[in-house]
């Protein structure tokens, strides 16, 4: 029997092209286990669990790459250890390899490395990305500094002492630092807009 298994990064992403792939490749419908938003540098997959419990000796393990499978050497590594143990052949977009064989075993290892180094290389890009976009000021986090007027109605809601801490937190939709932080600047600003002389208060 051929188990097939797919994998996809996100829950945005879709596995039907892998599923379809791996239909062509003999593998039946009701024998495709498919993870939905776990990277392959996650091992607990729960559609990966299942679909290693159900194989027997003497089926074939498909997947349409080795990094559906995996993105770290070490886990990929035991996983394959795992198919040898129960006898099952691992079938990489349609090619059976044999992990006893020593042609094989090195093939897998090599593999495995590059899956590892890609998924290395697509994290670096990731984190250039985001360390470029923070320069150019696209990434700036979330604002936790209310406008003058939510700030005014802040204070005046504090200092009412109708509301807790917690109840002006979920109102506002602040945590508690950013709380503080807007109260204390619209004291600042009230402070600043107050008339400070008799001419003033008469004018």
């Amino acid at each position: 029997m051929k188990i097939g298994y797919a994998r996809c990064s996100t829950a945005r992403q879709d596995v039907a092209g892998q599923v379809a792939w791996l239909g062509k490749l003999g593998v039946d419908d009701a024998q495709v286990y498919t993870d939905h938003g776990y990277t392959g540098r996650n091992r607990k997959r729960p559609a990966l669990a299942r679909a290693l419990e159900v194989c027997r000796s003497g089926d074939e393990f498909v997947v349409t790459k080795l990094d559906r499978l995996g993105r770290s050497a070490r886990d990929l590594h035991e996983i394959v250890d795992g198919l040898v143990e129960c006898n099952v052949a691992l079938n990489i977009d349609g090619k059976v390899y044999d992990p006893t064989d020593p042609m094989g075993k090195m093939f897998i290892g090599f593999l495995a490395i590059m899956a590892e180094f890609e998924s290395d290389l697509n994290r670096q890009r990731t984190r250039s990305g985001v360390e470029v976009a923070k320069a150019k000021g696209k990434m700036r986090g979330k604002q936790h500094r209310l406008s003058p007027l939510r700030r005014n109605l802040l204070l005046r809601d504090h200092e009412t002492d109708r509301f807790t801490v917690d109840d002006l937190c979920a109102g506002y939709d602040l945590k508690r630092t950013a709380l503080y932080e807007n109260l204390k600047l619209a004291r600042v600003e009230r402070t600043a807009t107050e008339p400070n002389s008799p001419d003033e208060l008469s004018a």
